[in-house]
C-alpha cells in the first residue's frame, strides 16, 4: 500500500473519530464502554501529554510544526540498514509519528485544543493520534537500541 495513502487514511481515522465524539458528547461527558475500565470521555486538551504546557497552544503548535518538518526530513534522508525489514520499520515508525503529530496539529489550528477521548481510568485520556505517536516512538527506540542504523 502506498505510504502517502496510508498516512492520509490514518489522519482521516483520527479526525473522524474526534468529530464523532465532539458531535455526541460535551466536554467532560463520559460514556462507559466497560464500566470502570474503559470509557469514552471527551476532554479538551490545551496542553501536551500529561497536561504539560497547559494553555500554551501557540508553543505546542510550533513544536508540532517543527516535529513534522523533522520527521519529513528523516523520511527523505533514508539511512542505510542491515536489512530492508529495519528500513520498513523505520519508515513505518516515522509515518506513525508524522500522522499523529499532523492529526493533533489540525485540532490545535482548528479548535485551539486537542480532542482526547480514550479513557482507561488509570492513564490520562488520549486519542488515535496520541496512540500513533506513541507506537511510532516505541518502534524508533527499538531500531535505535538494536543499533541497526549503519549510516
Amino acid at each position: 500500500m502506498n505510504k502517502v495513502f496510508l498516512g492520509a487514511v490514518l489522519i482521516f481515522i483520527d479526525q473522524v473519530s474526534k468529530l464523532a465524539v465532539l458531535k455526541r458528547l460535551h466536554q467532560n461527558d463520559s460514556v462507559p464502554v466497560i464500566n470502570n475500565i474503559f470509557h469514552i470521555t471527551l476532554v479538551y486538551n490545551t496542553g501536551s501529554a500529561f497536561g504539560f504546557l497547559r494553555n500554551q497552544n501557540w508553543i505546542l503548535t510550533y513544536i508540532s510544526i517543527f516535529a513534522i518538518i523533522a520527521v519529513l526530513f528523516l523520511l527523505v534522508r533514508r539511512p542505510k540498514f542491515s536489512s530492508e525489514l529495519y528500513l520498513h520499520i523505520w519508515q513505518s515508525a516515522l509515518l506513525l509519528v508524522l500522522c499523529g503529530a499532523t492529526g493533533n496539529l489540525f485540532d490545535r489550528l482548528r479548535l485551539g485544543y486537542v480532542v482526547d477521548f480514550f479513557d482507561f481510568r488509570v492513564w490520562p485520556v488520549f486519542n488515535f493520534a496520541d496512540s500513533m505517536i506513541t507506537c511510532g516512538v516505541i518502534l524508533l527506540l527499538f531500531i535505535l537500541f538494536k543499533k541497526e542504523a549503519i549510516g
